[in-house]
């Protein structure tokens, strides 16, 4: 699971990723069967596109910083943003996170410029993943 996968599975906007599939039963040889012509099936439309379900974000972070004994600031901290929701948060984790995140190499190499973007970049992320951030958050 990617970095970026965790954050969103801790939040509840992405499941746990799906117990591996059972190996399929072995094949029994049987005569093949007769063919038979078979009609085109008739197109169907697409179904219509399903709105992404929206998840209490803040309630859930507020909840958890009301909880946790730091003073933890997720609004303005990527680093109390990842220790809130037990998410590895040193530098190396975060170097990683912004490298998945696609994080200008300009800004790798300053570690405070690399952590603002790399909060902005999380939650918008969160919020394109249908999370509700605040929009001053995004801004």
């Amino acid at each position: 699971m990617s970095f970026f996968g965790k954050i969103l599975e801790k939040l509840g906007l992405k499941k746990a990723a799906a117990e591996p599939a059972p190996a399929p039963a072995p094949k029994v040889s049987t005569p093949p069967p007769v063919a038979t012509p078979v009609p085109a099936p008739v197109p169907k439309a697409p179904p219509p596109p399903q709105p992404i379900a929206v998840v209490d974000v803040v309630a859930q972070l507020e909840k958890l910083a009301a909880a946790n004994p730091q003073k933890l600031n997720w609004k303005t901290s990527i680093v109390d943003l990842l220790k809130l929701l037990d998410i590895d948060s040193s530098f190396a984790a975060r170097k990683e996170l912004a490298t998945e995140l696609g994080c200008p190499g300009d800004l790798m190499g300053d570690s405070a410029k690399m952590n603002m973007w790399l909060h902005k970049t999380v939650l918008q992320q969160i919020a394109d993943n249908g999370g509700n951030i605040p929009k001053e958050l995004l801004d």
